[in-house]
């Protein structure tokens, strides 16, 4: 098996499947947990997918016996071995499954395959898809752009990391805190519970204020690690912390100019249905009588 690249999400009705992306045979891996679950919602479908592949292998099913296990974040953030396959492999499990999501889970599979293609040739592609699905789900264009750029900054940051040595999973989760904790005085669960999160990605749910100040922490991370190379975790972690505070005395020169706190509880549905009543509020407003024209001072969202 050839060295499988950074884990991913994706989405099948709006439900969440871990992948992994294998450069050199262009193939993708799925969880296959996480497609047993989009297709049957069993309660468990660990053991719904452990019976099934007792069954198959007393069958005589060569699909699960090729089948591999990879490293992937699992619900508790933490890495563990889950079993994967590839397009092939899931279209052959898919059909000892009953299900009526099926046969769209096909299209979907071929579709996902098809734009991870076009992304290698084209990576402009994925940032276009990206945007789309953010758009979709009610964030402002402004919003979003901060988002994109937030996303670039912490693939630099992870980038950099595993060149100085620090491993994926944990110790990427324990800098990612120092670094949150640093500038914002919370912790990353902490900063979750204000929001009223669980398991939902805490970026998806900040202010523009909140990402550019999170971006700000991880774009210094990035810098100090370049200029001062440490090696290893340890090391990481004071730079983290040193780099943090940055911004974290950004946020406080912020707090103290508008008397108002940075970090919120605002979440994404909040700011959906802030952007919902900003256009409802618009289309409310009066026409301009005819032949005079008004100059309306466009104003930030709050």
């Amino acid at each position: 098996m050839t060295d499988i690249g950074r884990e991913s999400i994706q989405l099948f009705e709006d439900q969440k499947i871990r992948t992994a992306w294998d450069e050199q045979s262009e193939e993708w891996y799925f969880s296959i947990v996480d497609v047993v679950s989009v297709l049957t919602d069993s309660a468990d479908p660990s053991a719904y997918w452990r019976k099934l592949k007792q069954r198959l292998r007393e069958e005589g099913n060569e699909t699960v016996t090729s089948c591999h296990a990879l490293k992937m974040t699992a619900a508790d953030g933490k890495m563990r071995l889950t079993d994967v396959a590839t397009t092939g492999q899931l279209l052959r499990i898919i059909q000892s499954i009953p299900s009526k999501k099926a046969e769209p889970f096909k299209l979907w599979l071929a579709q996902v395959g098809r734009e991870r293609i076009e992304e290698t040739i084209d990576p402009e592609l994925s940032i276009d898809r990206a945007l789309e699905t953010y758009l979709r789900k009610g964030y402002s264009r402004e919003w979003v752009n901060q988002r994109l750029q937030a996303i670039q900054v912490r693939k630099e940051l992870t980038d950099e990391w595993q060149d100085r040595g620090v491993s994926q999973g944990r110790e990427f989760a324990i800098l990612t805190d120092e670094i949150t904790r640093a500038w914002s005085g919370m912790s990353t669960r902490q900063y979750k519970r204000l929001k009223g999160l669980k398991k939902e990605n805490l970026r998806d749910n900040m202010t523009t204020l909140e990402l550019v100040l999170n971006m700000l922490a991880e774009a210094t991370t990035t810098e100090f690690s370049r200029q001062e190379q440490p090696q290893g975790f340890e090391q990481s972690r004071q730079l983290a912390r040193a780099a943090g505070s940055v911004a974290g005395d950004a946020r406080r020169s912020i707090e103290a100019r508008t008397g108002k706190p940075v970090s919120t509880s605002a979440n994404a549905a909040d700011l959906g249905a802030l952007l919902t009543g900003a256009v409802h509020a618009a289309a409310e407003l009066p026409e301009p009588a005819e032949g005079k024209e008004e100059n309306h001072e466009e104003k930030p969202l709050r």
